[in-house]
């Protein structure tokens, strides 16, 4: 199996399309949600999550599933062409939806089709790249997802200005286009390791990830899980926290994301090589650290500082002393996630890719779920102070370096 940058690019198109429309969802909902509905902000937790929750049944039964399906078009791509298509027309209804219930179905019925398609685009990556090059095919697979992510959040936020309904729509055609695209030009190998009979199912697997005497696969899951309540639980309320605790407006507050983004991407591609070079461990514990002080000094400094303007840049719009903090997070950030998924699939043989990326989404997605739920209830509880989230994210992220700093495998496997 040789290693084809070019393919890698293209693949990338798929992480784009679903990095675009969980961009837009997670910077626009909670405004709908408060303004449209005027719910609560614990209420705001709940719903974030509530779909969420199917999520967490159907992507590692589909990463598995996919892992034992044979069809001549791949055992992936049909998820791909199923999933995708019922995911545009739902965020496509998403915005113009006024009834709560409606609103609720379309959310609802937008996470389940993408959790049919997104495990099996992100295990295509390792399925067509060997072990030495997937830190740096998963940071190229990142830059095209942050891309998209910069795209949601500054184009988006001036869409946004213009019709509320206008980032949703445009995520609906990128994600036609993007998943069009992967299957045009990504072929999935014809020749498998194992049959299907002989590839473990979700729940074997499972039993043999709590057999391991090292306990490897689990440290680096339960990181991924506290990690992933960390960063969550910020973004669900960061145009909220943007407008009520630094009195900025939401489409102010996107853009910072969208600079967090902009820094993310920058850096996904140096880091998967960083992972190569130095260690996906070492890479990982270096971006906890980094984060989680960036994250720290926003509870610490005061809003006056956080919002004093520093320069206006042509892509990134206004850079506040915030905004060159959320930078540096997102340097951070991509250390971390361009590494992990690459650890992940590394501890186990091809024929359980799917089914390893699955449990990698599982553990991802009981982030999702319980980050901003909680994250919801203590702002509620505490009577709206917005800025605890800087506070509650480096103790989750704490929990992730005690994790991972146990875990022994996941680096570089040698090619037979």
């Amino acid at each position: 199996m040789k290693y084809k940058i070019g393919k890698t690019f293209l693949l990338g198109l798929g992480f784009f399309g679903v990095s675009v429309i969980w961009s837009v969802y997670n910077a626009y909902v909670p405004v709908f949600l408060e303004s449209r509905f005027a719910l609560s902000t614990g209420f705001i937790g709940v719903f974030m999550t509530l779909d969420n929750i199917a999520a967490l049944f159907i992507q590692p039964a589909v990463g598995a599933w996919s892992d034992r399906l044979r069809t001549p078009i791949g055992r992936r791509m049909p998820f791909i062409l199923i999933g995708a298509p019922i995911a545009a027309v739902a965020f496509y209804i998403l915005p113009k939806s006024m009834s709560l219930p409606v609103f609720f179905f379309a959310a609802s019925l937008l996470l389940l089709a993408m959790a049919v398609w997104r495990t099996p685009v992100v295990a295509l990556m390792p399925d067509i790249t060997p072990s030495k090059y997937r830190s740096q095919a998963n940071g190229i697979i990142n830059f095209m997802g942050g891309v998209g992510a910069i795209i949601a959040f500054l184009f988006g936020a001036t869409l946004y200005e213009m019709n509320p309904s206008y980032p949703f729509w445009l995520g609906s055609i990128l994600v036609l286009v993007a998943a069009i695209l992967v299957f045009i030009f990504i072929k999935e190998p014809k020749e498998y390791d194992h049959t299907p009979e002989e590839t473990p199912n979700l729940w074997q697997s499972i039993k043999l990830i709590f057999q391991e005497k090292d306990r490897n696969t689990l440290r680096i899951l339960l990181a991924i899980f506290f990690w992933f309540i960390a960063y969550n639980g910020i973004e669900a309320f960061f145009t909220l926290y943007g407008k009520n605790y630094l009195g900025i407006s939401e489409s102010d507050a996107a853009r910072l994301l969208g600079q967090l983004s902009t820094f993310f991407v920058l850096f996904s591609l140096p880091s998967g090589y960083i992972g190569a070079a130095v260690g996906r461990k070492k890479t990982i514990i270096a971006g906890i650290i980094l984060m989680a002080l960036c994250v720290a000094s926003l509870y610490f400094l005061p809003t006056e500082l956080l919002t004093t303007l520093l320069t206006t840049l042509p892509l990134l719009g206004k850079v506040p002393v915030i905004g060159v903090i959320l930078m540096i997070m997102g340097i951070g950030w991509a250390l971390i996630n361009i590494n992990s998924l690459p650890m992940v699939v590394d501890m186990t043989e091809s024929s359980r890719i799917g089914t390893y990326t699955g449990l990698y989404y599982l553990f991802s997605t009981l982030a999702a779920i319980l980050g901003p739920t909680l994250y919801g209830f203590i702002i509620q509880f505490s009577a709206g102070k917005y800025n605890l989230l800087m506070l509650i994210s480096p103790i989750f992220l704490l929990g992730a370096l005690i994790s991972i700093a146990g875990v022994k495998r996941g680096e570089i496997q040698q090619e037979s």
